[in-house]
Order: C-alpha cells, then sequence, then structure tokens
C-alpha cells in the first residue's frame, strides 16, 4: 500500500486571516488563488513587500484593530466602528480618545481582570484537589 500526501491548501480569507490582513487590501492573485500551507508558512516567515506594507499601515481586519485599541471587536461595534482601519486612523483615534473608547477599554481592562482571576481560582481548586490526593495516600 502507498501513501500519498496531498497539499493542504486553504481558500484565501482564511490565510488572510491566519496572517492578521485585510482580504480585500491584498493583491488580486492572493484573493484569487488557493494557499498551501508551505506557501503560508513562507509568507509568515519571509514576506514579501505588500504584506509588511499591510501589517505596517493597513487597512486592518476588526480583530486587529480591535487589539491596536485595546477594546473587544464588540467593543467596536458598540463604538461604531464596523470598517477596517489603517494605522493612522487607528491612531488618530487613540489621540481623539472618544468616550466610547475610554469606556470600552476600562471593560476590556475588568474582563482581562477577572480572567486572570479566574485562572488564579482554578490553578488553587487544581492544587488541592492534587494535595488532597496525593496526602490520601
Amino acid at each position: 500500500m502507498t501513501s500519498h500526501q496531498n497539499t493542504q491548501t486553504m481558500k484565501p480569507a482564511t490565510a488572510a486571516k491566519k496572517l492578521g490582513v485585510y482580504l480585500e487590501a491584498t493583491p488580486a492573485e492572493f484573493q484569487e488563488g488557493v494557499v498551501s500551507r508551505a506557501e503560508l508558512n513562507a509568507l509568515q516567515t519571509d514576506p514579501p513587500e505588500w504584506l509588511r506594507e499591510l501589517r505596517r499601515n493597513g487597512p486592518h481586519p476588526r480583530p486587529v484593530v480591535a487589539a491596536k485599541l485595546g477594546v473587544s471587536i464588540s467593543g467596536l461595534a458598540r463604538g461604531g466602528v464596523t470598517e477596517p482601519l489603517t494605522t493612522e486612523q487607528i491612531e488618530a483615534l487613540k489621540a481623539e480618545s472618544p468616550e466610547w473608547l475610554q469606556k470600552e477599554r476600562a471593560t476590556q481592562a475588568e474582563v482581562r481582570k477577572e480572567a486572570v482571576r479566574i485562572r488564579e481560582k482554578q490553578k488553587q481548586e487544581r492544587e488541592k484537589r492534587a494535595e488532597r490526593e496525593t496526602g490520601g495516600e
């Protein structure tokens, strides 16, 4: 029996998501083709100029915009940001610091703080459980 390995490919939208770029801003040949795992790895290790430029200046997809602003994707929507933004637009928003952005950043900080608290609590519970299991021998 012979085994042959199929080349794993993905749609351009999936590759763009993995690369952290806005698909519509990528070159036409990227948008129209399929991307193999090897091609994706090559793009990640040695990005061409168009990819470096997109990552540097945008337009950026919502997850990247949210991360750069320090808010959630839902927070962006609540703030009325539904389109991709360039790095320049993101910096302008940060400088302007509208009320919705301040509120969403505070909310995100609380979410992060709560996540840390929960992880700590779970860690302590695991340690107690492990102590009981090993202490009972």
